[in-house]
């Protein structure tokens, strides 16, 4: 294992156990190749479409806020 990756899952293990199984699963996906596509649940395509909306309409976070998030991730 490189320094870098044992890096990256020290950083992840301060994480929630929902982010840390999130994240587990991105990771095994891509060491498997696995380029598939996820479906999104109805709940999950009604948040991309808002989040498109936004994006259209030129609504982005504050550089202060995307600040904020990653102090609250640890990043």
């Amino acid at each position: 294992m490189t320094q870098l990756l044992d890096q990256a899952i020290e950083a992840v293990r301060a994480l929630s156990p929902e982010t840390q199984d999130a994240l587990a699963r991105i990771i095994l996906d891509m060491a498997r190749g696995d380029d598939a596509v996820v479906p999104l649940s109805a709940e999950e395509e009604a948040s991309f479409q808002e989040s498109l909306a936004q994006a259209d309409r030129g609504e982005f976070a504050t550089d202060e806020q995307v600040r904020t998030v990653w102090a609250k991730h640890g990043l």
